[in-house]
């Protein structure tokens, strides 16, 4: 793991002064579903893409679709940080994305189903620059029945 003071000045700076934007707490506007009967979707700020999709580029504000029944050999990374360390991604895809998990939860009714279509961004963004690709992915998220997002910021 990266430590700051490890980080070249102008990023440690940068990582400093960012703002990270909070929530009130507020009760739910909705009751929850039971897990088992909640269909999940993942969205990781992973900047992963599919073999042959275009890579991310510096502060990119698109994001990626990663189909459900993806193989996870077709997935691949292309974070743009010099300091981020890729070897937990290449050893296992489910550290920063973990579709295998779903579905084996799925499997054991643990959760009611896996979205048929999950996303990825590029951690590099700042997430004020990412309101347009957000409500794209929550209008493909709505129209496939998701409930539920496991969020994975990486």
């Amino acid at each position: 793991m990266a430590r700051l003071e490890t980080i070249p000045l102008g990023e440690r700076k940068m990582m400093v002064e960012l703002d990270c934007s909070g929530f009130e707490e507020r009760a739910p506007f909705v009751a929850p579903k039971p897990l088992s009967e909640r269909r999940v979707a993942i969205l990781s700020t992973a900047a992963l893409n599919l073999r042959g999709d275009a890579v991310y580029q510096r502060n990119a504000t698109d994001y990626r679709v990663i189909p459900g029944d993806v193989d996870p050999g077709d997935v691949v990374m292309s974070h743009v940080s010099v300091n981020f360390d890729r070897t937990g991604f290449q050893q296992d895809l489910n550290v920063c994305f973990p579709i295998e998990r779903l579905h084996e939860m799925a499997n054991d009714g643990v959760i009611g189903s896996v979205s048929n279509f999950h996303f990825t961004v590029s951690g590099a963004a700042h997430p004020s620059d990412l309101e347009d690709s957000a409500r794209a992915m929550a209008r493909t998220m709505k129209a496939d029945g998701v409930d539920t997002v496991l969020l994975i910021p990486i």
